[in-house]
């Protein structure tokens, strides 16, 4: 039988209801977590739980949209309501796209940072009484490979993660000393529904994006691969990575 590294614990996921969330909630759930998981979308979100519940995980949760720190509270508090505590939190939800930067409206800049930022902020503001009262609590915010260089025609995104990023560092230096470690992934490419907004247009500068492919796949990853790297971050294996960015790309930027 595989190990069980999440036996006892509480996880809370955020953009559960599809993709990389909906990989990583029920991958914690396989490995023995009391999972909490939560997305605006309520459609996906109920078949990320019925389908924890139908292979006999523990799963529970609610919509939630994460720009809003009083819909967060609410999902935090109902978290512990249900399972007593709260150990791992994963931020995934997240949004982004492909525009020229003339196109993108000041709307659409502030929502993204909204999800993307503040989305964060609010989580960990919230999880945050109940991570330090457990011992070894950690968070895992997915960032993106857009974080750590120049994206053209994603100006609100790759700006948004890169600000995601250095949370997570300020964050990981800030409660070092209190037994709460903040480390981020950095994905390339992967096969999500996020990635239809990332379509390349006829109009775009193609060199300027085709550094985009990895070197060595073909493919983008799947959700699953973001999500074992996910679970090792929030394990005890990686009780000594605090403040990394790691970065799940096939090479794409070696």
């Amino acid at each position: 039988m595989a190990t069980r590294r999440f036996d006892g614990k509480v996880v809370f996921v955020t953009g559960g209801g599809s993709g990389i969330g909906r990989a990583t909630a029920t991958l914690f759930a396989e490995e023995g977590a009391q999972v909490f998981a939560v997305d605006v979308e309520r459609d996906g979100l109920h078949e990320t739980l019925a389908g924890i519940e139908q292979a006999g995980g523990a799963a529970k949760g609610q919509p939630c949209d994460v720009a809003d720190m009083a819909s967060v509270q609410a999902a935090v508090d109902a978290a512990v309501a249900a399972f007593g505590g709260l150990d791992v939190l994963c931020n995934v939800a997240g949004i982004g796209g492909f525009k020229r930067f003339e196109e993108w409206s000041e709307g659409e800049w502030n929502r993204t940072f909204a999800v993307n930022v503040t989305g964060t902020f609010n989580t960990v503001r919230a999880a945050l009484p109940h991570l330090l009262a457990e011992p070894s609590g950690c968070v895992v915010n997915v960032a993106s490979t857009a974080s750590l260089r120049g994206t053209a025609y994603a100006a609100p995104y790759a700006s948004s993660k890169a600000a995601l990023l250095n949370l997570t560092r300020t964050l990981a230096l800030e409660f070092a000393t209190r037994d709460l470690r903040f480390n981020c992934v950095c994905p390339g490419g992967v096969r999500t529904p996020l990635g239809r907004h990332f379509l390349r247009r006829e109009d775009f500068e193609m060199h300027l994006i085709d550094y985009n492919a990895p070197p060595k796949y073909t493919n983008f990853a799947d959700p699953i691969d973001i999500a074992r790297i996910i679970a090792f971050l929030a394990s005890d294996d990686a009780r000594m990575i605090n403040g990394a960015a790691l970065t799940a790309d096939g090479g794409t930027l070696a």
